[in-house]
């Protein structure tokens, strides 16, 4: 059955993900996706905490962190449409989200010292419970779990651009106050957030060994957004709780 009969839940992949080169010799391998997100997890964690030693001694983050997040977008999109292109711009997407992270966090990390470290362990922890619910199948991806998931991180990405669009104009929303309900936003955004490494898994495990080697780096950019989406939902929501008690 040819592969681009399936389509991926994940919200940064397309259909264009499984579509060609399925003669290659060599195969996407779970292995290579570890390797490669790994090495991205060690180069945004670097870049994070030499900002913070820069932040630390008074150097404003705020264009390391709008410049890192409309870099990580402008090369998700050509990624989107230059697949080909994925072993060099997957690796500047890694670089564009350490600065997003590393002026992100840079705040949190100088007036909670704890509260980054304490968002990664969430994020890992996260991470693995979500795998083992998967591997025992006690949550079973299906068609209608893929849908909810999916429309669920739609309406949050479109919520967030909204508001951002907003903010640009002076208009601020709730979403990013301390109030109760921008309190639950964070934590409904960062539920679905865990809820889509179910779907990075799901397609994972049944494309390795087929699709073409070099979907390895579309795999790992689907896991590393999904994971930094995590990350940020769990420290923001930390942020707001420590503000506020």
């Amino acid at each position: 059955m040819s592969l681009r009969n399936f389509k991926t839940s994940n919200p940064v992949f397309n259909g264009y993900f499984w579509e060609d080169d399925q003669s290659s010799s060599k195969t996407m391998s779970v292995f290579g996706i570890f390797i490669k997100s790994m090495i991205g997890i060690v180069v945004i964690a670097a870049i994070t905490v030499y900002l913070w030693k820069l932040n630390e001694d008074g150097m404003p983050m705020r264009w390391f962190t709008l410049g890192g997040m409309l870099g990580s977008i402008v090369i998700s999109i050509i990624i989107s449409v230059r697949k080909h292109w994925a072993h060099i711009l997957v690796p500047l997407y890694v670089i564009a989200k350490g600065f997003f992270l590393g002026g992100f966090s840079s705040y949190a990390h100088r007036n909670f010292p704890e509260l980054p470290y304490q968002a990664i362990g969430v994020t890992i922890i996260t991470f693995f419970v979500m795998l083992i619910l998967y591997q025992l199948r006690i949550i079973v991806v299906t068609k209608k779990l893929r849908s909810v998931i999916i429309t669920a991180t739609v309406s949050i990405m479109v919520v967030y651009i909204i508001s951002f669009i907003l903010n640009l104009f002076g208009i601020k929303t709730y979403i990013w106050g301390t109030s109760w309900f921008a309190i639950a936003f964070n934590v409904i955004a960062a539920i679905v957030a865990s809820f889509a490494l179910l779907l990075d898994f799901d397609y994972i495990e049944r494309y390795k060994g087929k699709a073409p080697k070099y979907k390895e780096w579309l795999a790992t950019w689907g896991l590393l957004a999904t994971l930094i989406w995590l990350y940020v939902e769990v420290l923001r929501l930390m942020q707001k709780l420590a503000i506020r008690f």
